[in-house]
């Protein structure tokens, strides 16, 4: 996975544990915000249901305080006990109620054998109750805006979002009109009053706008989740800069040991001549020794030669501190993905790609070829440090680094293109000499040893400059079998 998409992916990540908490916020604030209208609703149909079992209470009364004065004493302190009767009446003998609803609420109230409502005015917010009873029957004319007990009532009548009506036959009489908020949402509560006297019907209803969803808690989750995915992001930064620092160390290594093979055999070259001349040396020493007379003048000058070349090929030896044999890579081949290797030098390079402010093209490397995956992978990586370097030469605007590779020929081709310095025309031919190099303290082996590792996989790797400035090494090896 590459770095922009492991990034993206927790990105993604990121972004789904969001949502998801937010929701989860959202839904439990939703769940609370239900259960205290809920609450509050049934408090106010037990407050209206009390107020409504207190009236059939008083047309009992009523009709128990029978008096003989007419209209009279029990009337009056009903209405100065109970603020919410408007008026009281009392039919007597053979006497007839004015109102034609109200005789009919009588007949009513006697087939039901309780009191009977009766002149429902919900726009004049008022309403009758009639009990029939023996001598006289009485009717009483209750305010519905005083039924409600403002000193009990669960929550501010002018602020609450809640809104809250009674509702018969059609008609609703606003109690408490529920402060308005744009609502998307919404929570409603029906329940007919505890009172067959009085089948009003408790209608609350509670509107949930944006304003009421937990938005402090929801950024502080956003908060909270961004500053741990920033925490995963620099813990798995730091675990991938030590991989790269451990790859990097590995490939040193086996770089280091593949370069001390080349080293080796660059001595093992240079130490062939004095040895021979060693070798010429004293077998003539010993055939002048051996004729009569001896030649010991000749004899001492010929010692005398073998010695400088032994002293010539002891300095030579000094140089070489460990002889390591060149590795035989092509006993390790295997298919290997160009795309892959490339990719994987590409992630070991990527600090040095964002120091320079490089992003590196690569196109159609999807190509298996056979090779050694750790030397594919060094040579790579050699070409690709070498480009940085010849890049980091040149100003800014004009850095490019191309990677290409293609099939041509049945061979798998692989470019690095860079728009560097180029390759000066007298260190073209000797660029892949050993012991050959250009930069101050170098030793001359790697593209050296690249070569020989291309060679030793069955393939080739040539270098040339690139128009209109530059340089770009192929990499020749075999297609792997389908």
């Amino acid at each position: 996975m590459t770095p922009l998409r492991g990034r993206l992916t927790v990105a993604l990540i990121g972004l789904v544990v969001a949502a998801t908490g937010c929701a989860v916020l959202v839904r439990s604030e939703l769940a609370g915000l239900r259960a205290a209208f809920e609450t509050d609703a049934r408090i106010v149909h037990r407050l209206l249901s009390q107020r409504a079992a207190q009236h059939d209470a008083v047309m009992a009364m009523l009709s128990l305080l029978q008096s003989d004065g007419g209209a009279s004493a029990p009337d009056r302190r009903v209405t100065s006990v109970y603020p919410q009767v408007l008026d009281v009446r009392q039919r007597s003998g053979d006497a007839s109620w004015a109102d034609p609803a109200l005789a009919a609420a009588e007949g009513e109230s006697r087939r039901l054998r309780r009191a009977a409502i009766a002149g429902v005015d919900f726009a004049g917010g008022r309403y009758w109750l009639v009990q029939a009873a023996m001598p006289a029957s009485h009717a009483v004319q209750i305010d519905l805006a005083g039924m409600v007990p403002r000193e009990e009532w669960p929550m501010p009548a002018e602020t609450s979002p809640v809104r809250v009506a009674l509702e018969y036959t059609g008609q609703q009489f606003l109690l408490q009109p529920g402060r308005g908020n744009g609502s998307w949402t919404e929570f409603d509560f029906r329940k007919r009053l505890a009172a067959d006297s009085q089948p009003f019907e408790v209608v609350a209803t509670r509107g949930i706008g944006w304003s009421d969803l937990p938005w402090l808690k929801m950024l502080g989750w956003i908060l909270l989740t961004v500053g741990a995915l920033a925490g995963l992001l620099a813990l798995e930064r730091q675990r991938a800069e030590r991989r790269r620092a451990e790859e990097l160390l590995r490939l040193g290594q086996v770089a280091r040991l593949n370069a001390l093979g080349e080293l080796a055999a660059g001595m093992a070259h240079e130490l062939n001549q004095p040895l021979t001349a060693v070798l010429a040396s004293t077998q003539a020493a010993g055939r002048m020794l051996n004729d009569e007379p001896a030649e010991l003048a000749g004899a001492r000058e010929a010692m005398q030669r073998a010695s400088e070349q032994a002293r010539r090929a002891s300095s030579v030896v000094e140089r070489l501190r460990r002889v390591v044999e060149r590795p035989d890579v092509s006993a390790k081949l295997r298919p290997v993905s160009l795309e892959d290797a490339v990719r994987n030098a590409l992630y070991l390079l990527e600090p040095q790609l964002q120091r320079l402010g490089i992003k590196p093209s690569l196109r159609g490397a999807a190509i298996l070829v056979l090779a050694e995956p750790v030397a594919l992978e060094q040579i790579i990586h050699n070409l690709l440090s070498n480009a940085l370097d010849a890049l980091a030469q040149v100003p800014a605007p004009g850095r490019s680094l191309d990677i290409e590779g293609r099939v041509v020929d049945g061979k798998g081709l692989l470019t690095v293109s860079d728009s560097g310095t180029g390759i000066a025309a007298d260190v073209l031919p000797r660029l892949f000499e050993p012991f050959f190099t250009t930069r101050e303290g170098g030793l001359g082996l790697g593209l050296s040893l690249c070569e020989s590792l291309a060679t030793g996989m069955g393939g080739s790797l040539a270098a040339a400059n690139r128009a209109p400035h530059g340089a770009v090494f192929t990499l020749q090896l075999p297609l792997a079998a389908a």
